[in-house]
């Protein structure tokens, strides 16, 4: 007696993705299942490719499906391309974490630090595991932002336990020293700082870890690039023709460090009225298109003015968890399956092809 397509929709609805609250199904990482006699056939793809969360969602799969009746399982489980091992020809000293994203800008006051904690967050509600850390040296703000502010991380021996907070994993400078002070630092301090909190943060495992850089290009834009073989690059702006001078310098740093662009970011591009919902283009709109033509990337998003952005960056909660259906929400969305389709593009450059993949039989 064959199983109903449905039956198995339901049962795999139970199966919750590991290291989240939220099942497979929910992710839509279910992408086919077929019912033929006695078999059933069901393929999956999910974002990660450590061998536990595999092992896992194999065993369950088998021991669910099985309970529906009798039937042979084939289960087929598709992961993203291995990464690359030399995009910015970086080495990697940490090989558990499968891409890097490095978030940059040619200049500050562009909304860098604010793309990068909402990409992060949007990446997470997708299934990712995520991970975002704080290298902006001189102006800490991932702590107030991600309302971590004040928390102190768990030092285990000589490695340091990231903080969580909205489903991912951080860390900031500004979580390691006093609040409020200055760091008065060199360009080699700069550089020896973010090495030793690339090497003594305990991240463990993950799917992407992204960088909120300093503005500008220096040292450390080059000290990560060395450190680690960087997927993509990420590059924030706004409409106006000054900041998008200062991004061509950005776009140039990237491309001199052989680190590929995923593509830009225009921020404040418009403002959403928040009484009529009407949006107006106070700074410009759609100026970074012939940017991106010139760099052969493409522009991931435009992000309007909307005060629940600033509401939410001040009170520690992004407007992609404050509010999550309204437009910026689902426009931070759209950027990030934006930016995972680009690094899976860079990745499958050197990595595997999913299409030969064999189901396992059980």
């Amino acid at each position: 007696m064959s199983i109903s397509k449905k039956n198995i929709e339901s049962t795999l609805s139970q199966i919750i993705y590991p290291g989240f609250h939220k099942s497979i199904m929910e992710f839509g990482f279910v992408k086919h299942i077929e019912t033929e006699a006695d078999t059933v056939r069901i393929t999956l793809d999910i974002p990660s490719h450590a061998p536990e969360v595999e092992a896992q969602l194999r065993l369950e799969v088998a021991q669910r499906v099985r309970l529906l009746g009798e039937a042979n399982i084939e289960l087929t489980i598709t992961k993203p391309p291995l990464p690359r091992e030399t995009s910015s020809h970086g080495k990697n000293v940490l090989p558990k974490i499968q891409n890097f994203v490095m978030v940059s800008s040619g200049k500050g006051g562009v909304g860098k630090s604010t793309t990068t904690v909402n990409l992060a967050i949007a990446l997470a509600q997708q299934g990712k595991k995520v991970g975002l850390l704080d290298t902006d040296i001189y102006g800490p703000n991932i702590p107030r932002m991600m309302g971590i502010e004040g928390e102190q991380p768990v030092f285990l021996g000589k490695t340091i336990k990231p903080l969580q907070a909205h489903g991912i994993k951080v860390m900031s400078i500004g979580s390691l020293v006093e609040r409020g002070a200055s760091l008065i630092w060199k360009g080699a301090m700069v550089t020896q700082a973010i090495e030793q909190m690339l090497e003594d943060i305990d991240w463990s495992s993950l799917d992407v870890l992204l960088f909120d850089m300093p503005p500008g290009t220096g040292d450390a834009q080059l000290a990560l690039a060395q450190s680690l073989p960087v997927t993509a690059g990420v590059c924030v702006t706004t409409p106006q023709k000054v900041a998008l001078d200062d991004t061509i310098r950005s776009m140039d740093m990237f491309k001199q460090l052989h680190i590929p662009i995923a593509g830009l970011v225009e921020n404040m591009s418009g403002f959403i009225c928040p009484e009529s919902g009407k949006e107006y283009d106070i700074f410009g709109k759609g100026t970074t298109q012939p940017l991106a033509d010139a760099y052969d990337t493409a522009v991931l998003g435009e992000i309007p003015i909307e005060p629940a952005i600033r509401e939410g960056g001040d009170n520690g909660m992004p407007i992609t968890i404050l509010a999550p259906d309204c437009e910026t929400s689902k426009r931070y969305q759209q950027i990030a399956a934006k930016l995972w389709e680009s690094m899976m593009k860079v990745n499958t450059e050197g990595g595997v092809d999913n299409s030969a993949v064999q189901p396992t039989i059980f």
